[in-house]
């Protein structure tokens, strides 16, 4: 748990250490492990960037995010669980950049617990899939082997089905870029 909170604290990207999680502890104790120190380093990195990095956050970011703060100010924590379930943003600027929009500390908590954790249990469970398949193989498994495993392309299936689902939900409440 402690090395999850660092490693977000350092700046680290999530896809990795939660696979890592997944194959070391498996699917239900790494989703746990990860979501929350992942939820616990994310709210202390935002806390620092709060106090610290307000005015660099918004001299760099501001202009390209200006019109989510509307948004973010007609419903707080409903728009940031959004925000946290689709994603599209690396680990680490989604976690500072909500500086823009004064997200209380509460809700920025909450809202990462919950909309972090789909994508956290998919990505867990196919790291459990993979430890699951080399321990139980004598020889290394090819690859036809390890896709074709339902281990494996269950939570494949449930990550494209997780992704199209967050490009509508994007493309319904954030809208394009233009």
């Amino acid at each position: 748990l402690l090395f999850f909170i660092v490693w977000v604290l350092l700046g680290g990207f999530g896809s990795p250490i939660i696979f890592l999680s997944g194959f070391f502890f498996g699917k239900w104790i790494g989703s746990l492990l990860a979501v929350f120190g992942l939820t616990i380093g994310a709210t202390l990195l935002y806390i620092f960037a709060n106090y610290f990095l307000k005015d660099l956050i918004k001299n760099k970011f501001y202009k390209k995010f200006f019109k989510l703060n509307e948004k973010f100010k007609r419903n707080e924590f409903n728009f940031f669980l959004i925000y946290r379930f689709v994603g599209g943003i690396p680990f680490f600027i989604s976690n500072i950049l909500p500086t823009l929009f004064n997200i209380k500390l509460k809700n920025y908590f909450f809202g990462t617990l919950i909309g972090i954790t789909p994508s956290i249990f998919i990505l867990t469970s196919l790291g459990s899939g993979l430890e699951n398949i080399i321990s139980l193989s004598s020889d290394m498994p090819s690859l036809t082997k390890v896709i074709t495993t339902k281990e494996i392309y269950v939570p494949i299936i449930a990550f494209i089905s997780f992704t199209i689902l967050t490009l509508l939900i994007k493309s319904k409440f954030i809208g394009s870029k233009r």
